[in-house]
């Protein structure tokens, strides 16, 4: 990986710091099957890392111009709750990645797909609201990922030039946000393989987060 003057480091959330996107496949496969329809597998890849706000035009050209969104993800946030209740499960090395950075004085940042009362909810709950500095999600910005702009409002947030940011990914929507952003990205992948497009806008891709606080050391 290249030497880069690294001044912050900006995370996504789900699939890259809590594990929770095949918990959401299952809860969102259900919803969609309680109206009567059914997504491909092929289909519901490409939702990966969009948020809802944006699925909605997916799900229509996917199933129909009539399909119910609107009930359909409000099926679908309860199912995500029922599955999240007994806890939030976290990446591993995610608390003490957050952890590290900030013993090192390197401000933290979160940019995610997700709506601000969730987002802030399960940072809450799984502990790791405090270790952010910056909390940017959908709700903030005009356009989700893969449009930059979480990531250049959380670099402007940091007060940081996006160039001299770190994103931590785990899908391709983010790493193409943080590429049209100019930040430099490091994927951990989970639900998605890194293809070679995606591979070509990293820094690095990493088997896990103990493996990215290695390469941040080293930048």
């Amino acid at each position: 990986m290249p030497r880069l003057s690294v001044q912050a480091v900006v995370c996504d959330m789900d699939g890259t710091l809590f594990d929770t996107e095949a918990l959401y496949r299952v809860a969102f496969m259900q919803a969609v099957a309680a109206f009567g329809y059914t997504l491909s597998e092929t289909a519901y890849r490409s939702l990966i890392g969009i948020s809802s706000r944006e699925r909605g035009a997916l799900m229509r050209r996917h199933l129909g111009e009539g399909f119910p969104w609107a009930a359909c993800l409000a099926d679908y946030a309860g199912r995500k709750a029922g599955l999240l209740r007994d806890g939030i499960p976290l990446k591993p090395g995610a608390a003490e990645l957050l952890d590290e950075l900030a013993a090192r004085g390197v401000p933290r940042g979160l940019a995610t797909s997700a709506t601000r009362p969730t987002a802030l909810g399960l940072l809450g709950r799984a502990g790791l609201l405090d270790r952010f500095d910056c909390v940017v999600t959908r709700d903030d910005v005009e356009r989700g990922k893969p449009h930059p702009d979480p990531f250049l409002r959380a670099a402007a947030c940091l007060g940081v030039p996006p160039e001299r940011c770190v994103a931590l990914e785990d899908s391709p929507p983010g790493v193409h946000a943080a590429h049209a952003a100019g930040m430099p990205a490091i994927m951990v992948p989970d639900a998605l393989a890194a293809t070679e497009e995606v591979r070509r806008k990293c820094l690095a891709v990493a088997a896990d987060l103990h493996e990215v606080a290695g390469l941040l050391r080293s930048v």
